[in-house]
């Protein structure tokens, strides 16, 4: 049996910690907040996505098609609240068709059932949608993903597992394995020095510095950008039965604003994605002089900046006024104005950035030693949780063969 520090309890951390926990190693899980999944994971729309946009052959394609049938079948197993309710993604002018059927050999490529509909076809699944064109994708869900967490956590802690708050960790280093003596981390937090086999960390907004200070030189720099929400009036949710996404502008990284029923039965409008000026910074004002400091320092979001000015300032054009935000919508669902947004939430994405402004455009694991580090992670990773968990504990086994055969 192995002793192993998983640091952060979003969903990635918890679902390796679980996974590490139920083959009977010893799992310690160190958490700098307060509670469970605080930032990324409990901070989205809940979506179980279904592996449709991403790359064919890629981690995110695979861990994703694969993950909307494993994150379905958990949380059905623990009774979380699940739904698997399909979405649908609506081409709004002829312009947009052929993206919309690249699309659909995309999904095709990566093994997920999705139909192509008729404008009528697709007011049958949504009635007050504008549509040219439609795929339906019916393995998309939605899910708690908090609830996810708390089954994940309760997974860990019946195992034996223990899961520490309040514990940030400062540096870390491996000390190399000697003949007769196994090689170990030791890692210092905010509250005590620590020792085992080995490290994972799953820090999301701050896996770049986390690496950083546990002696790695990760491969590309976090930079946050902020997704803000709005829900609609319950008058105006009525004219969404469930999911509807737009065709995404191949410009722009993002899949842009959209309309999604969550698991409570809200709907919720967006997200839009401009930078936020600290790495928690979930509004305008919340401002950190090192975060925003350590952003604009890197060339990588200049180059990106640069790339995509348009769809940029279009996004900030959406984040400065509802009523931009709105028209937005209304080319989803004609009819949404600035009176049926109601504010929500925003999250945060940790989306990590290469030097030469490209965006790294899937899960990226870095293993050195006797460490594993989860450097970029976002969507859809949620979705893809356990899934990643079985590829990081696989990367863990052939970091640390020693450890494993203690």
């Amino acid at each position: 049996m192995s002793h192993v520090i998983v640091v952060g309890s979003g969903i990635v951390g918890l679902a390796v910690a679980a996974r590490l926990a139920a083959r009977g190693d010893e799992v310690t899980v160190l958490e700098k907040e307060d509670g469970l999944a605080l930032h990324q994971t409990g901070r989205n729309s809940g979506v179980i996505h279904s592996g449709l946009y991403y790359a064919p052959g890629s981690l995110k394609a695979t861990m994703a098609t694969a993950g909307a049938r494993s994150m379905v079948a958990y949380a059905r197993a623990k009774g979380v609240a699940v739904d698997v309710c399909g979405k649908l993604v609506v081409a709004t002018t002829p312009a947009e068709v052929p993206q919309l059927e690249k699309l659909a050999g995309r999904a095709e490529a990566n093994g997920v059932s999705a139909r192509r509909l008729t404008p009528a076809e697709a007011r049958e699944h949504e009635p007050h949608v504008r549509a040219v064109a439609a795929l339906r994708v019916d393995s998309t869900g939605i899910v708690d993903y908090p609830g996810v967490c708390r089954a994940l956590a309760a997974d860990v802690e019946a195992a034996g597992g223990r899961i520490l708050f309040g514990e940030e960790v400062l540096a870390a280093r491996t000390v190399a394995d000697a003949p007769g003596t196994p090689g170990r981390v030791e890692v210092r937090t905010s509250r005590a020095d620590r020792e085992a086999d080995a490290l994972v960390v799953c820090a999301g907004l701050h896996a770049d510095r986390v690496a950083r200070a546990c002696g790695l030189d990760p491969e590309a720099r976090i930079v946050p950008f902020r997704g803000e929400y709005f829900e609609l009036t319950p008058e105006a949710g009525e004219q969404v039965r469930g999911l509807i996404y737009p065709v995404p502008d191949p410009r722009f990284p993002f899949l842009g604003v959209h309309l999604t029923r969550g698991i409570e039965g809200h709907v919720h409008a967006g997200p839009n994605a401009v930078l936020a000026l600290a790495r928690e910074g979930y509004t305008w004002t919340d401002v950190s002089p090192r975060d925003l400091a350590d952003s604009l320092a890197w060339p990588g979001l200049w180059r990106l900046a640069a790339r995509n000015l348009v769809p940029g300032a279009a996004e900030v054009g959406r984040s400065l006024s509802k009523h931009a935000f709105a028209r937005s919508l209304s080319r989803l669902v004609p009819g949404i104005s600035a009176g049926d947004l109601v504010p929500a939430p925003a999250g945060v994405r940790a989306q990590a950035l290469r030097r030469d402004g490209g965006l790294v455009d899937d899960f990226l694991v870095q293993s050195e030693g006797r460490q594993v580090h989860v450097l970029n992670a976002p969507s859809p990773a949620a979705t893809a949780s356990l899934e990643i968990a079985r590829h990081i504990v696989e990367q863990l086994d052939a970091a640390v063969p020693a450890a494993r055969a203690a």
